[in-house]
């Protein structure tokens, strides 16, 4: 390790390779901390990228499994450490624990670990990825520094871990979008703007819990009190087809563009978010930026997120629907949610983030093994 002050010249690897293989969170966290490193230009650290920039976005076999390995195997194990060398890096950040790269010895890390799903519900990942998934985390301990986007998921690495809470910075992440934002149109219908609608955004596989949704459309349908039609954001539609049809109420718009985004966060009565788990939860954080009120439950990092500004139901099908129809019906409720939400989604920022994760950099280049 290079010994020196705060000022000393430190080289940092970036791990990067989720900006090639995801456009879920992690990617999302990667671009935000290059957002914040760039406005900060920190003095007396130099960071750099390290990833292997191929895209691996399709789900078509056997090319994305012939590309995984690749990255996994001979890119991580043989190439990165040689780049590693080569670069005279000081310190590694893995921006998440699923791509092992190997690094020399004298190299510090620091691992940012967003949650613990695999553990927690392992049946929603197929064997192979269950397996692969806690060799990686048994690698944890040998880290540095651990950095948790929440206190919940810090919890969840000390007790289903054993990690120490010594090596553990909590460093919540940011968003991207401004309150003043118009966003662009995705061109929906004028009718759904003039009656209203819901959004939901995230990767649709089951633990977002879409099925609850399905439960709570079909139960008003057949009471004849139809609800506003819900407008749903995300990537692997056909990821999820044993959840069944989808109610003829919802709009599919597949995965969109933030200025999208920001637009539908406006114009939404609410984000509906009935998520089962996360380690932090993004949606929640961006649709409160744009004044848009939120309805989740309070189950995981999500309360400590949207602290008292969301509105919170239970995990069932009757305690979203009337969530859902207390802000179609209460303008007073939907107005004092938005506002809140915005003052408390100006609390956290990529700037913020970056900066915390700066320090976590050089509390591990200083600490003794």
């Amino acid at each position: 390790m290079r010994q020196g002050t705060r000022e000393c010249n430190v080289q940092v690897a970036l791990d990067t390779n989720s900006l090639y293989v995801t456009r879920a969170g992690t990617s999302r966290y990667v671009r935000g901390l290059q957002k914040g490193f760039l406005e900060l230009s920190p003095r007396g650290i130099t960071i750099r990228e390290l990833a292997w920039p191929v895209e691996n976005f399709h789900y078509r076999q056997p090319w994305r499994g012939v590309k995984t390995l690749y990255r996994e195997i001979v890119w991580a194990r043989i190439i990165a450490p040689i780049l590693l060398t080569g670069s005279r890096t000081d310190l590694l950040h893995r921006c998440t624990p699923s791509c092992p790269i190997s690094k020399p010895r004298k190299v510090r890390e620091v691992v940012t670990l967003h949650d613990l799903a695999i553990l927690r519900y392992p049946e929603r990942f197929r064997p192979w990825h269950r397996q692969a998934d806690i060799r990686r985390l048994s690698l944890l301990p040998r880290a540095d520094r651990i950095i948790c986007d929440s206190q919940f998921t810090a919890d969840e690495a000390i007790s289903l871990l054993g990690l120490s809470a010594s090596r553990i910075a909590i460093i919540p992440l940011g968003h991207d979008f401004d309150p003043l934002e118009e966003g662009t149109d995705p061109g929906v219908s004028r009718d759904l703007l003039h009656n209203g609608f819901f959004l939901f955004v995230g990767s649709l596989e089951p633990g977002k819990n879409l099925s609850l949704l399905r439960e709570v459309y079909a139960n008003a349908n057949a009471q004849g009190r139809p609800l506003p039609p819900l407008v749903i954001v995300g990537t692997r539609w056909a990821g999820v087809p044993t959840e069944g049809a989808p109610d003829q109420r919802w709009h599919y718009l597949g995965r969109q563009p933030d200025t999208v985004l920001a637009w539908l966060y406006r114009k939404a009565l609410a984000l509906v978010f009935p998520s089962k788990y996360e380690g932090f939860g993004l949606p929640v954080l961006e649709a409160m930026a744009m004044g848009c009120p939120v309805i989740c439950s309070r189950v995981a990092s999500l309360g400590e997120v949207g602290g008292d500004c969301c509105l919170y139901a239970h995990m069932d099908a009757g305690s979203y629907a009337d969530a859902m129809a207390r802000i179609q019906t209460d303008d007073s409720l939907r107005l004092d949610l938005a506002r809140r939400g915005k003052m408390r989604a100006s609390l956290f920022s990529w700037r913020t983030c970056a900066s915390q994760t700066l320090d976590v950099y050089h509390q591990a280049m200083h600490q003794t093994a």
